[in-house]
């Protein structure tokens, strides 16, 4: 029996369009999986800046990392004592400078501080505002990562300086208080810090969405 012109060119027609519709419906499912994909990759980058900006915010860090002109000091981020001001480039000023006191080391025996070149974060790297207060996530995020703010360093030198830069390391071997007692460390170990840098460039230094 010979199947009709019509009946066949009909045939073809739905052949077409099935095939059609399947197209449709694996482009759709393909991008659905990839807008979920991205999603999951933004939301594990912004768990663990979670994590770094607990470090940045912490007395430890933050103390020199004012918006002011002069350094903090102790877990209450009180102003310096002795009226220490940051001078022209954040070493202090004339008769006053940092390493006057702070020298490579920790010196126990008085409770002060020490760490190769002690000096502020320069203003660019504020991480709080002028009233002593730490900014919020999104704001330290968006400094952290843009070069014109951060001394230049891309997101692979973020998580070198993290991992090796002496005054960053120093924040989990901060010696003693005047006191005897042991200074507090950031909420998470270094290592554990770095990975998270790690884990936050990986997904493509994500910021949380400001208020």
């Amino acid at each position: 029996m010979r199947i009709s012109k019509p009946r066949t060119r009909a045939a073809g027609l739905i052949a077409s369009a099935l095939f059609a519709a399947f197209g449709a419906w694996a482009l759709l499912s393909a991008s659905n999986v990839e807008a979920k994909r991205q999603a999951d990759k933004r939301a594990e980058g912004l768990a663990a800046w979670g994590q770094v900006y607990g470090v940045l915010t912490h007395p430890r860090c933050i103390n020199c990392h004012t918006a002011t002109n002069y350094p903090q000091q102790g877990d209450e981020r009180r102003r310096h004592a002795v009226n220490v001001l940051r001078g022209p480039d954040g070493h202090g000023v004339v008769g006053l400078n940092c390493v006057s006191c702070h020298q490579k080391a920790n010196a126990d025996s008085t409770g002060v501080p020490g760490g190769p070149d002690w000096h502020l974060a320069p203003l660019s790297m504020r991480w709080q505002d002028e009233n002593d207060q730490p900014l919020p996530s999104d704001e330290v995020c968006r400094q952290v990562k843009d070069p014109r703010r951060n001394g230049n360093m891309s997101p692979q030198a973020l998580i070198k300086h993290n991992a090796e830069a002496e005054l960053v390391l120093w924040a989990w071997e901060p010696g003693r208080r005047p006191d005897g007692t042991v200074r507090s460390t950031p909420p998470v170990s270094h290592e554990e810090f770095v990975a998270a840098t790690r884990r936050w460039v990986e997904a493509g230094t994500p910021c949380p969405s400001g208020k």
